[in-house]
């Protein structure tokens, strides 16, 4: 991992410049094949629109990523309702393009806050931790899909956080606690709060009917249409 990452004191990785190049280039294709995910006839005009709503899902999730109501000492915070943002996607145009964008929102947070002890460790912590929230696209054509998909979301990206903590960070559990349940409830505190702050706000029925409205403009042209 030289050329792409270089080896810390406390046994971590830190990206070089070509690595940093590197995942941008990544990120930048997953977002471009994620806004052609569609059976339209018109694919330019379609992926367009995707690509635009896509990109305007992340930056949103970065932006809130950022807004910590509460931030754990050894990584992981309650964010501004970062999460949803990304099962938008899903949400809006299916699995395969909701898990695409997912998949490029990841590395756009190893880009920006990289923490790496292993190869094994970036894809569970990153690529399907993160990648995960896009399996709000099962639910895309479901009646309360949002709901429902945010749900799914937030549960695959538990599933690899905990198992991340529990391979890759169960040293850090205190002693006599068993790594598994350490990393069970380290990684619940965090994200099932942030689940539940942001589940209480999708029952404002005046939100819910404004990203049902989001929806109809995100998927305008395209062969089906359902909100929540």
């Amino acid at each position: 991992m030289s050329f792409f990452a270089t080896l810390t004191e406390d046994g971590s990785y830190v990206l070089t410049g070509a690595g940093y190049t590197l995942l941008i280039l990544l990120m930048l294709v997953c977002l471009v094949i994620a806004s052609y995910f569609t059976s339209s006839t018109d694919k330019v005009k379609t992926g367009t629109r995707r690509m635009v709503f896509a990109a305007m899902a992340m930056a949103l999730a970065y932006v809130t990523s950022f807004i910590k109501i509460i931030h754990m000492p050894m990584g992981g915070s309650v964010t501004f309702f970062s999460m949803f943002f990304i099962t938008l996607i899903g949400y809006w145009y299916g699995l395969r393009t909701g898990i695409t964008a997912a998949l490029a929102y990841g590395l756009l947070q190893l880009v920006v806050d990289p923490y790496i002890l292993s190869v094994p460790q970036v894809f569970c912590d990153y690529i399907f931790a993160f990648g995960a929230l896009g399996l709000s696209g099962i639910f895309h054509e479901a009646k309360h899909g949002m709901v429902k998909g945010y749900i799914i979301g937030v549960i695959g990206r538990f599933v690899f956080a905990f198992l991340s903590g529990f391979i890759f960070f169960g040293d850090y559990a205190p002693e006599g606690m068993n790594p598994a349940i350490y990393s069970f409830t380290y990684n619940g505190a965090y994200i099932f709060a942030e689940a539940g702050i942001t589940a209480l706000l999708l029952m404002i029925p005046a939100v819910s009917k404004a990203l049902n409205r989001v929806k109809i403009l995100a998927t305008e042209g395209e062969t089906v249409v359902k909100t929540a």
